[in-house]
């Protein structure tokens, strides 16, 4: 078991009406707020209403329309802007993990005198940042319980984590029926997002049992959930699990004494979400399989084979081989069997900047350090193979 250092400050209020904590929460932070939110999915739910009624007493400035894949300009730039000019005292993100993203990336450049970016690239170490407290309609990202995020630059195609300890949320309401709404195309993407920040856990050198059955208990309840929201979106029940799984997927709960994986499939996808703003957990649907074949080797079988056998009950006297190629099967299978498109075609990306994708990842991402290393070459066969 390797060492660690973990601590998460985030207070989690869960549930049905969760939000009625909302005045009290919020005014110990400060009275003059920043209210991020995306496409306007907020106002067709009665969301933005009931918050602008909950909080009438509080200075409000709002930043709507931050997309999927947040981007640094205009929205983090904006965001910083709006705070300095009004002196804002807490950020409330209102959406899903994009508009979250977003709202930290904001949070700690409203406390920088410089260029954010050089918060979001490490070249400056934040020294102070905004509280956060969001209310999450998207079960997915899981930043509602972490200190990360991403953010995409388009002109230089760079989509970065940025993770910092002082951009914990201080506070995440969890209202399962704020997911009813949300389409079978972004449920499916969000159980697939999940699904993989446990796998990128679960793949490593060194892990323990306590580990493995959290991971494993994850994934068999994202696959069971994640069918039933598809069969009823408004059973409250499941949304409420897949909440809560998602919820844990991020914030290295899972892992705590493993060693690193290196997050290969998070960082392949980012390029193509980078270059081509596709939706990241079908990115990473579509990747994984293949990522997982192509690391397949003598080294890593017992582990597929663990994950077959624990994860979709696959019978552990078949020859390893066999175990290990039908887990991978059957994890290709799942993504496709909840509407996922699992080919990078259908996502209208060619075979055109291959080449120029896996160059960018094998220079920004460091995947000779992952669990199995990866070259230029093997990030190539692995896109081409998604195709």
């Amino acid at each position: 078991m390797q060492n660690f250092d973990y601590m998460t400050p985030t207070r989690l209020i869960f549930g049905e009406n969760a939000i009625e904590k909302l005045h009290d929460v919020m005014t110990a932070f400060g009275k003059r707020v920043l209210l991020t939110y995306g496409g306007g999915s907020i106002k067709k739910i009665g969301l933005y209403d009931r918050v602008k009624e909950i909080l009438t007493d509080f200075e409000i400035t709002e930043l709507p329309g931050i997309q999927p894949n947040p981007k640094y300009d205009p929205s983090v730039l904006e965001g910083v802007r709006l705070c300095k000019e009004n002196d804002i005292e807490v950020i409330l993100s209102v959406g899903g993990g994009s508009v979250l993203d977003c709202s930290k990336a904001i949070a700690a450049g409203a406390k920088y005198d410089g260029d954010p970016w050089d918060l979001i690239t490490y070249k400056v170490k934040a020294q102070a940042a905004l509280p956060i407290v969001d209310i999450l309609t998207l079960a997915a990202t899981g930043s509602e319980y972490d200190c990360g995020g991403v953010i995409s630059r388009t002109e230089t195609n760079d989509k970065i984590g940025y993770v910092d300890p002082l951009l914990f949320p201080a506070v995440s309401f969890l209202d399962p029926r704020y997911t009813f709404s949300v389409s079978k195309k972004q449920t499916a993407a969000g159980c697939a997002d999940a699904m993989n920040h446990t796998i990128e856990q679960y793949f490593c050198e060194d892990s323990t049992l306590l580990n493995d059955g959290f991971c494993e208990s994850m994934l068999r309840s994202l696959m069971f959930n994640t069918r039933k929201c598809l069969a009823d979106p408004e059973d409250y029940t499941a949304r409420a699990e897949m909440m809560l799984c998602c919820t844990y997927g991020c914030n290295g709960i899972l892992s705590l004494g493993n060693s690193d994986s290196g997050w290969p499939c998070h960082a392949i996808e980012h390029a193509l979400s980078a270059y081509y703003d596709i939706t990241h957990g079908e990115g990473l649907a579509i990747i994984t399989p293949r990522w997982m074949l192509h690391i397949l080797s003598d080294r890593t079988i017992d582990r597929f084979v663990k994950y077959g056998v624990n994860v979709f009950g696959l019978d552990p006297t078949l020859p390893k081989q066999e175990i290990a190629e039908k887990a991978i099967n059957e994890t290709y299978f799942f993504f496709e069997s909840i509407g996922i498109p699992m080919h990078l075609h259908k996502l209208g990306i060619g075979p055109e900047r291959i080449d120029e994708m896996a160059h960018h990842i094998a220079v920004n991402e460091g995947l000779e350090n992952a669990y199995v290393p990866l070259t230029e070459e093997d990030i190539k066969k692995i896109l081409t193979d998604s195709l």
